[in-house]
């Protein structure tokens, strides 16, 4: 399929770049709307924005064909006020200024796309949760993907075709958090986190950007779709996995106390690591996707 133009809104990151790569040969231009523009690469440019307020940027919009939303503060931090604000606003400010944008745009896209979480489903080691039954979870995180679910809800743009894309965990060569399992792996630390029975929902960069381009594709798709494999493995499984991948066949293991130490000096959450996220792209297989890389084991052979 051919595109006259796509916009990757807070697209500077490791997302981005897998999209902005991926749609670089089938458009005519890629722009990246981003705080820290640097010279583009063939047909990729980068746009100032500042994510919260209109600016020149907006014009962009007109004549493209798809906004793809990815803006938002990392999640791997630590969760103290100044950092849990940032977290609530740079989703909601950016996702907001879009709508704004696209009701003043003449010739806007057909679709928009906005990032969103399938940390969004309750922990669950009970059964996996996907769009037509998951139990939406509480706290901190789940707050922050409902108020970003609602703050696209709200933004009604006559005309323009909407997706919420439930992203999980991306695995790929160039970014991503394989590098922190594969190097606890190296260094004899890939034994299981907890108590190794929490679930680890991933997708691949390549049906990341698969999966994008099959919504696309197919116009009469909307609402809410979780962009993960369809087979999610145990943290004991993932862990065994890195350590063959990396030829190390031992792995001490890490008790909740002892993340709790590393996650501090390391200033990210242990959260991040010991939620269980059994969650299925039940959506997407219904409409007839078919996965480039659904197994864990290919994933990270393809990644490191």
């Amino acid at each position: 399929m051919k595109y006259n133009k796509i916009i990757l809104a807070g697209g500077s990151g490791y997302l981005g770049k897998v999209l902005a790569a991926h749609f670089s040969g089938q458009a005519n231009e890629v722009i990246i709307f981003t705080r820290n523009p640097k010279t583009g690469n063939g047909n990729v440019k980068m746009v100032y924005w500042d994510g919260s307020t209109l600016g020149d940027w907006a014009k962009h919009l007109e004549d493209s064909d798809v906004l793809i939303n990815l803006a938002g503060k990392s999640v791997n931090c630590r969760y103290n006020e100044a950092n849990m604000a940032e977290i609530f606003s740079s989703r909601l400010n950016a996702t907001r200024v879009l709508g704004e944008a696209l009701k003043q745009t003449v010739n806007p896209p057909a679709l928009w796309m906005n990032a969103a979480s399938a940390t969004i489903y309750r922990h669950a080691e009970d059964h996996p949760q996907d769009e037509y039954t998951g139990d939406i979870g509480t706290g901190f995180s789940i707050e922050v993907c409902k108020k970003w679910e609602h703050a696209f809800a709200e933004q009604v743009v006559p005309g323009i075709r909407k997706v919420a894309l439930r992203i999980s965990v991306v695995l790929g060569k160039n970014g991503g958090v394989l590098h922190y399992y594969t190097n606890l792996a190296k260094y004899g630390l890939g034994g299981i986190q907890g108590d190794g029975k929490q679930y680890f929902s991933w997708v691949h960069e390549d049906d990341l950007a698969g999966s994008i381009e099959f919504l696309i594709a197919h116009q009469e798709l909307e609402g809410a779709f979780n962009i993960a494999s369809p087979y999610p493995i145990q943290n004991h499984e993932i862990m065994r996995t890195m350590r063959k991948a990396v030829g190390v066949p031992f792995g001490l293991p890490a008790s909740k106390w002892m993340l709790g130490i590393g996650t501090l000096l390391l200033q990210t959450e242990t959260e991040l690591i010991l939620k269980s996220r059994w969650v299925l792209p039940a959506r997407l297989l219904d409409a007839g996707y078919t996965f480039k890389v659904p197994y864990i084991k290919d994933a990270v052979e393809k990644s490191i």
